[in-house]
Formats: structure tokens, sequence, C-alpha cells
């Protein structure tokens, strides 16, 4: 389990754990949007799934809405997958 997957567990709450997120397809790949409410505001963060690997990311920026956070969250996701390809996880 990497570091990431550890913090996001730590700080997310049983609600948001069982909230069902948004998934889109990209070149193969499985991205999950799973905006964090912090302080009136929605940041980044998401997951990146092909087949059993999966990276998990999460960004400093921050948004009003929910909505605005995960369409972010999925042009920043496939620009991730678009610059490192399958390397995104080693």
């Amino acid at each position: 389990m990497s570091i990431i997957n550890i913090l996001t567990s730590l700080f997310s709450t049983k609600e948001s754990r069982e909230k069902n997120y948004q998934t889109e397809q990209y070149k193969g790949y499985v991205i999950t949007a799973q905006p964090l409410s912090e302080n009136g505001q929605y940041r980044i963060n998401g997951t990146v799934t092909k087949d059993e690997l999966s990276h998990n990311f999460i960004r400093a920026d921050q948004f009003p809405s929910e909505a605005l956070c995960q369409q972010e969250t999925f042009r920043k996701a496939k620009l991730l997958i678009d610059q490192q390809g399958d390397s995104l996880f080693n």
C-alpha cells in the first residue's frame, strides 16, 4: 500500500468511502474522480486504474464546486496518462 493510499484512507470519512464517484474511461484506463471537501472547497483527488494496477493522486488545486473539481480531476488524470502511460504504476 502506497503512502498516498494510507493518507487518503486516514483522512477520508465513512461517508466519502461509501460515496459513488464518477468514472471516465480514457485510452484503456479508468479514471475515478474523488474530490476531497476542505473548508468549503474541493481538492483534486483521483485514481487511475488499468487491469489490476492503480495509481492515486492528490493535487493542491482547489475549486468552489464539486462538479468543477471532478472535471479538472479528469483533465489532470488524462494528462498523467498521456505523459507517463503505464510507467505511472512503477
